[in-house]
């Protein structure tokens, strides 16, 4: 852990007790616990005359301590400061601010939630209680259908509160196995009569260098008898990115098993194949055993996201007892995007040509190659059309009688479709010579030509019969001889949730057990995939500059600061509308369903469970436990090819299974003493597998030679959770608190990778055997331990503090090619969270620091271990209230300008590094 994050972190922390012990300075104004905030009378402030409601920021954190006070379990929340005022613009990154909750940030913005060291898809979002569907945009590799949800679609200003459960009560319905977060919106019977909110502002990305509008607003009303209300809510939102970066396609030979540079020969010895190549460094055995990069990649990424969202709530009370609540959602995101790729595979396409080459470290660091015989890089441009929609709608009817029995009946269905719609690909090749050199955070690569002169570029001129899924691609009644090109794809996700249930709780007497409660919920879920597609073709190869379309090149300053280097920073750069003309005016075969890459999962639940709340002699809390059968139906295709049949037809197949899981959990808090509360909870939970895991159909890249499909017999990952809690609220708005936890993890699923596969390969028109595929197994187990230190307090003057540390550790009986995994996905050894604020008067300023240190992200291509460097974050903003219903706002994030670096299992093997850019924002707004 970096010197400044400890000198940073102590600096907060050791602050902390002697404020919260301190007595309130006279000249600040005196405070007491928001009336939610359920301190009992003991617990209440001395008399120090009238009493002052705490609002603004302050007051929000007030709240928050409040709900983690009087929860029964392990949980954190954040509460908004006013109607459309939460913290942050984003969801995912208020939340980053919780202890044990941390974000990935490989685009720039938040968008997935870690919760206690487990992976983003093992963890699940409830909106106001339930389930809600969810699909990404089709470049994020960190969303194959999985089950989370993208909380970047989510408007803040929807929110009145986020609460974090990170131990479970069995009537939070299942399905995390690190916490659960609970979005809790507004409704109309709790706001004012006729609340008003609406907002505008500016935002600008300085890597865009291009900046966009957003607006919001909310109109809340009800009648005098508090009887009916409606709430209508709106926001628009633009992003312009641009994220630029290299990019490493896992590492040759990583297991030393042999050099792509060199060959056997007949004598069985190993040879470099041109013999005329230098090593230096080492010797040719070294260099035998060194790895070196499979790919190298230029990538240039951009991307417009616009959102608009709709929400409305109805609600009844038509008597005092029964209340009707009816809230529908709306999203809309334009995700449109536009990548190029400028790589070269200097093994597999000039490894016969490597005229030079370095080893350092086991690691093959400079090297340079002749011409090639094919190819030596490629350049791969990629427009993607992608609309984003989710729809949702609930019913709730909620009853209460005198006594305190409640019954409760809930309904509700969501939509979501994303995915490529269509993805426009098409590529060029060049037989320029080349060199490279990298660091563990620099990648120099210089090609011996231009790489901006399109006549240095030609598409593919291998000519072979033109077939799609093992159907021949007929052109005029006559099976059509070319080179693929590229293509249109269209790969949709349509994801549907539909459930019904109903909660009861009965009180049970004045004894020590006080309510029982019991409900049970159906869910049917659908998770569907639907692939059509179109191949490209010509007959003869073309240069870049016989195309007959525009063409450019890549804009100065595009990869500054990203740690690349080399004229391979500038290359052919074709406008968007140049991609589209080039494929239209190609040979194209017809509109075809892919019915390989098509997938159907539905998956059916029924719940039930049973609790006990109880309390006593300052015990009190709840145990229970929650029943749990799961049927999930699989359909895919498979396509197996062989000798005989090397490309042939999928075969529609469909595969069954269903678990029991009995998940039970005890939750205890103990009030020691008017200002310190311990609390103890174990339980047992289960996370299912994601949704493109269950489908078995297999997807390759017949560049790297990497294959995948999924697995039908999946088990759901289990786990037997433990917390243990020390909270300590000497004062109203401070809290210093003590959690450690544990996560005993079974089932949990990695890709097996199987090497020496026979597969089909389309660019060369062959049947090959060097593929390696890989397939989801329940095979591992791990252990996650982790201590949480949270602090926050009201200083003086108007000066406040949140900080927190998390450690968090891992071990795993996981192996990968017979390599231990060493830690679990997403999981930071190291986060620290620094927030100080001021609010005096109508002015409001804080930062907020985030650092994380390095985490495991995912299996790369070639079984490379991904893993993130240490990152750092830092945030700002401001607001002044101009009068009592108009305030300014501005906002700056990632000020730092911070590089995301990733690395293949150590340092000196890099992976990828990006650069994002900041954001600034400002915004007026109006509330009454």
């Amino acid at each position: 852990m970096r010197l400044r994050q400890i000198i940073l972190l102590t600096t907060a922390m050791t602050g902390f007790a002697g404020v919260a012990h301190a007595q309130q300075d006279p000249s600040t104004p005196p405070s007491t616990e928001p009336p939610s905030g359920g301190a009992s009378a003991d617990q209440a402030e001395p008399d120090r005359g009238e009493e002052v409601v705490v609002t603004g920021y302050a007051g929000a954190l007030r709240q928050a301590i409040a709900v983690k006070r009087n929860a029964n379990a392990v949980v954190d929340a954040i509460s908004a400061e006013d109607i459309g005022k939460f913290p942050d613009r984003n969801v995912a990154e208020s939340l980053s601010h919780i202890p044990g909750v941390s974000i990935d940030r490989r685009f720039g913005e938040g968008e997935k939630v870690a919760i206690l060291g487990t992976d983003p898809a093992l963890n699940r979002m409830l909106l106001d209680g339930h389930g809600l569907a969810s699909a990404d945009w089709g470049g994020n590799d960190n969303d194959p259908s999985s089950r989370t949800f993208n909380y970047s679609l989510l408007a803040p200003e929807l929110v009145d509160r986020l609460e974090v459960y990170k131990s479970p009560e069995p009537r939070l319905e299942e399905g995390s196995l690190g916490g659960t977060v609970i979005v809790r919106t507004r409704r109309p019977l709790e706001l004012k009569a006729n609340s008003v909110f609406a907002s505008g502002g500016y935002s600008y990305n300085d890597r865009a260098e291009k900046g966009s509008i957003r607006g919001s607003g909310l109109y809340s009303w009800k009648n005098d008898a508090e009887t009916f209300g409606i709430l209508l809510a709106a926001t628009y939102d633009k992003q312009n990115l641009v994220r630029s970066g290299v990019e490493f396609f896992g590492y040759d030979n990583a297991d030393g098993s042999g050099s792509p540079f060199l060959t056997t020969n007949a004598a069985g010895q190993r040879v470099l194949k041109n013999p005329a190549a230098v090593i230096t460094g080492g010797t040719l055995a070294d260099l035998d055993k060194a790895a070196s990069p499979f790919g190298i990649n230029y990538a240039y990424f951009q991307q417009q996201r616009e959102r608009t969202s709709v929400a409305g709530t109805m609600q009844f009370r038509p008597s005092s007892d029964l209340t009707l609540t009816l809230n529908g959602l709306h999203i809309n995101g334009n995700y449109n995007n536009y990548s190029q790729s400028m790589y070269t595979i200097p093994g597999a396409w000039t490894g016969d040509v490597l005229q030079s080459a370095t080893v350092a470290n086991g690691v093959v660091t400079d090297a340079s190659f002749g011409a090639a015989t094919g190819q030596s890089a490629q350049l791969d441009t990629l427009v993607r059309h992608t609309k984003l929609k989710t729809d949702n709608l609930n019913f709730f009817a909620d009853w209460e009688g005198d006594d305190g029995a409640k019954v409760s009946f809930a309904g509700g269905w969501s939509k979501a479709t994303g995915g490529r719609n269509p993805e426009y690909l098409f590529n060029v090749q060049t037989r320029l010579p080349f060199s490279y050199s990298i660091t563990p955070t620099s990648a120099d690569v210089n090609f011996v030509g231009d790489l901006t002169n399109p006549t240095n570029y030609f598409t593919n001129p291998n000519n072979n019969p033109a077939t799609i899924e093992g159907r021949p691609v007929l052109v005029g009644g006559t099976e059509l001889v070319g080179a693929q090109i590229g293509g249109l794809d269209y790969s949709v996700t349509t994801d549907v949730d539909a459930f019904g249930g109903f909660d009861a709780t009965v009180p049970v007497g004045d004894g020590f057990f006080k309510q029982f409660l019991v409900g049970s919920r159906f869910t049917n879920h659908i998770n569907r995939v639907d692939s059509r597609g179109v191949n490209s073709y010509l007959r003869q190869s073309l240069l870049g500059s016989q195309l007959g379309v525009e063409t450019g090149v890549t804009p100065d300053g595009v990869y500054s600061g990203t740690g690349g280097n080399g004229n391979a920073t500038q290359y052919l750069n074709l406008p968007e509308q140049s991609v589209i003309d080039v494929l239209e005016n190609a040979i194209n075969s017809p509109l075809v369903e892919k019915v390989g890459a098509s997938t159907r999962v539905k998956e059916t639940t029924l719940a039930s469970y049973a609790q006990l709340n109880f309390e006593g002699g300052g015990l009190r809390g709840n145990i229970g436990g929650r029943l749990v059968y799961t049927k999930d139906e699989s359909q895919y295709a498979l396509s197996l090819p062989t000798t005989a049949n090397p490309n042939p037809v999928p075969v529609p197949t469909t595969s069954t299974s269903s678990y029991l899981k009995f998940l039970p959990s005890i939750n205890l808090a103990y009030e020691a003493s008017p200002t310190l509360i311990f609390r103890g909870a174990v339980a047992k939970v289960i996370s299912r597998p994601r949704y493109q895991d269950l489908a078995a159909s297999i997807t390759q890249n017949d560049v790297t030679r990497d294959a995948g499909g999924g697995n039908p017999n999946l088990r759901p990952y289990e786990s037997t959770n433990y917390e243990v809690t020390a909270e300590f609220y000497p004062r109203p708005g401070a809290l210093l608190s003590l959690e450690l936890y544990r996560r005993e993890i079974d089932n949990y699923i990695i890709n097996e990778r199987v090497p020496g596969q026979t597969l089909f390969n389309s660019l060369t028109g062959q049947l090959e055997n060097n593929y390696t595929v890989q397939r989801p197994i329940n095979a591992g187990k791990g252990k996650v331990n982790g201590v949480l230190i949270n602090g926050q307090a009201e200083i003086w003057g108007g000066f406040g503090i949140q900080a927190n540390y998390a450690y968090q550790d891992s071990s795993t009986s996981t192996t990968i090619n017979s390599t231990a995994i060493l830690n679990l996905p997403y999981l930071s050894k190291h986060t620290v969270n620094i927030i100080p604020y001021f609010e005096k008067g109508p002015f409001q300023a804080r930062l907020s620091y985030n650092y994380r240190s390095a985490y495991f992200r995912t299996i790369g291509r070639l079984g490379s271990q991904e893993m993130v460097a240490p990152y750092n974050q830092l945030d700002a903003s401001m607001s002044l209230k101009l009068t009592e219903n108009v305030t300014l706002t501005a906002q700056a994030q990632n000020l730092l300008d911070e590089t995301y670096l990733q690395y293949s299992g150590t340092p000196d093997r890099p992976s990828a590094f990006y650069k994002n850019g900041r954001t600034f924002v400002g915004s007026i707004s109006f509330r009454m």
